[in-house]
């Protein structure tokens, strides 16, 4: 009696050891599990002061572009991408022309896509205020296809040529990145004109999934794409339009505006008086290829794939 006593109490002691182990490994597991998610929330949450500092940075940077680099639109320069002017546009008869060539092998693009619903009034404020200065000296994006440069998994200047079924795997592979994002809220920050002539909203994200984080999943899911990006993993921005000539004044104007540089501030400051502050909504991720060297920029041939945010 007294051995089947000492047996039980074993048995009781060893199942008791058993559940407090388990109890706490599970305990142990669920707090990494919490510290994990505190840790993606606070690269997801949109409201971090941290990120919008960062693109705050980055936006200054940008704004004194023009000023450290002066106009160099005006005597040919390069695109951001390494590109010249004389390479994408013609201007003949003061009539602006895209250089379209084909890309070999296409670009593979994700972007972060505008609809018109935001990206007409926006595009409607920039030609009121530089159209009657630029007349055609000037190309306005295409306001059906303001987008925000996310992720290459193929770009020009670092080729990743790709079958059919690689292709397809790809835009699959983005598909299920788009289904974990979560719609952004975005507002414009500011519009500045950079030494190359382009007219760039620079955003930040109210909520949503951060574009640094998008970008982070866009690299996991894409191993075989360049490790050199086009951008900074947190900026957010896009091209309304791009200068390629001097303004056009009247003899009397002329007299008002004798630097051209302050006077390209003050269509700048124009244009930020009438959009700064304007909100959006973003909810779809686009796998495009490009056809043509910037196609999306210069309305040459795509073929997007277009995923909606899952979150």
């Amino acid at each position: 009696m007294a051995r089947t006593i000492r047996i039980c109490k074993s048995h009781v002691r060893r199942a008791a050891l058993v559940w407090f182990l388990s109890a706490l490994l599970f305990f142990l597991l669920f707090r990494m599990a919490v510290q994990s998610s505190s840790q993606n929330d606070r690269f997801t949450d949109s409201e971090s002061p941290s990120l919008n500092s960062e693109r705050s940075k980055l936006y200054d940077k940008m704004a004194r572009d023009l000023d450290e680099h002066g106009a160099v639109f005006l005597r040919g320069g390069e695109t951001s991408q390494s590109l010249s002017i004389s390479d994408i546009f013609s201007l003949k008869d003061g009539a602006v022309t895209p250089i379209l060539k084909a890309a070999n092998p296409p670009v593979r693009a994700n972007v972060l896509y505008m609809s018109p619903e935001f990206s007409v009034p926006i595009s409607q404020a920039v030609r009121d205020v530089f159209l009657p200065y630029f007349d055609k000296a000037i190309w306005f994006q295409n306001s059906s296809l303001y987008h925000f440069s996310m992720f290459h998994a193929s770009h020009h200047i670092e080729p990743v040529p790709a079958t059919n079924d690689e292709i397809e795997a790809e835009a699959n592979a983005v598909k299920a990145v788009a289904e974990t994002l979560c719609p952004l809220k975005i507002i414009l920050d500011r519009v500045v004109l950079t030494s190359t002539g382009v007219l760039v909203g620079c955003w930040q994200v109210i909520s949503g999934t951060d574009p640094m984080v998008i970008r982070l999943k866009l690299r996991d899911s894409l191993p075989r794409a360049p490790q050199k990006q086009l951008y900074d993993p947190a900026l957010l921005h896009t091209s309304f339009a791009r200068l390629l000539g001097h303004p056009k004044f009247s003899p009397e104007e002329l007299q008002k505006h004798p630097d051209e540089l302050q006077f390209f501030h003050e269509l700048v400051t124009c244009l930020n008086n009438k959009v700064r502050g304007f909100e959006a909504i973003v909810s779809e991720l686009w796998y495009v290829e490009e056809f043509d060297v910037l196609a999306l920029a210069l309305n040459g041939r795509i073929m997007a794939r277009r995923f909606h945010m899952g979150c």
